[in-house]
């Protein structure tokens, strides 16, 4: 299956921002500007910047995890806005209350991220019955990670996608660890795409770390779920390289040769900088431009304002 007009520079540079974006969150966390749980998308970047090259923008909605800024900046949720958020500030997408976990875009077509593992599953399934019954046209874009299919509630949503044939597309994001445990410590049975079968829902398996093998699967599923407003299921296997989150002593788990081996051997934008064979003089192009946006951001973020005490008492309720 060949996928058509893609601008791999543009790819290139968006993962690159995500990843500059998410180094400087890291860094912000240690000086005390971010509070509470931060989890780093740095690894990981040729997967969701893979499947928004080929959403359709103005139909499909995306739901994720906790690990959850590289997929807003992936839809174009403004830096300012996701920095100003991680760091509490009233500017910030959820007006400096969600942090980092929870921010919301309904003008990007971003249903949040979402702490509670295995959750996207049942949400995603929603979102996707709601666009069936409104005759959108759109797609649920779910993303969940690998310790999140030992979550019941995903086998309740994919029970009732596949009953109701609704238009979900389940991306597993397979880092290869439950936070501190290992796959092969916690999950059964083979690949997990496969555990989607006995609900007639199909999958497939690509490398998540090679934008083309990404770009390629994705096509598939999404030309899949398109074709046939039915769900299906596609894992993607890829690694994170920082901690589960901010506060996660990697050394506990994984060995420094292990992480070595990744970062020199399996790094997405190093990959994908080979395979379309740039210039030193365009990567340090690329780098200027990202840190430009990632340095605005950051002045913006520290020097918004903290949100007034009265947001304690908004969007709580509808209206």
């Amino acid at each position: 299956m060949s996928v058509k007009n893609i601008n791999y520079k543009d790819i290139y540079k968006q993962m690159l921002l995500l990843r500059r974006f998410e180094e400087r969150a890291g860094k912000l966390y240690k000086m005390n500007e971010i509070a509470g749980f931060c989890h780093l998308y740095i690894g990981q970047e040729a997967i969701v910047c893979g499947v928004r090259a080929l959403m359709d923008h103005k139909k499909d909605i995306m739901v994720t995890t906790y690990r959850d800024h590289g997929h807003m900046l992936a839809l174009d949720m403004d830096p300012k806005g996701v920095m100003a958020e991680l760091t509490g500030r009233g500017s910030g997408f959820s007006k400096g209350k969600g942090g980092s976990m929870h921010m919301f875009s309904k003008e990007k077509g971003f249903m949040g991220g979402h702490g509670i593992v295995g959750a996207t599953a049942p949400l995603g399934a929603g979102i996707a019955f709601a666009q069936k019954y409104q005759e959108t046209g759109g797609l649920s874009i779910t993303f969940m990670g690998d310790g999140a299919t030992n979550q019941g509630q995903v086998y309740e949503a994919f029970n009732l996608a596949s009953l109701w044939e609704l238009p979900v597309l389940y991306v597993i994001e397979d880092n290869g660890y439950a936070i501190g445990t290992s796959k092969g410590r916690c999950c059964a049975g083979g690949e997990l795409y496969k555990r989607a079968e006995p609900f007639g829902i199909p999958g497939r398996i690509a490398d998540g770390m090679d934008l083309d093998a990404v770009l390629e699967v994705a096509q598939w599923g999404l030309d899949y779920v398109r074709k046939n407003s039915k769900p299906a299921v596609i894992q993607l296997s890829t690694y994170r390289f920082r901690g589960h989150s901010m506060s996660d002593a990697t050394k506990l788990y994984r060995t420094k040769e292990e992480e070595e081996h990744m970062q020199q051997n399996r790094d997405c934008l190093k990959l994908l900088q080979e395979k379309i064979n740039l210039s030193e003089r365009e990567i340090a192009s690329f780098e200027e431009a990202v840190k430009q946006v990632v340095d605005e951001a950051e002045e913006f973020a520290l020097t918004s304002s903290q949100p007034d005490a009265s947001e304690l008492y908004t969007d709580v309720y509808a209206d």
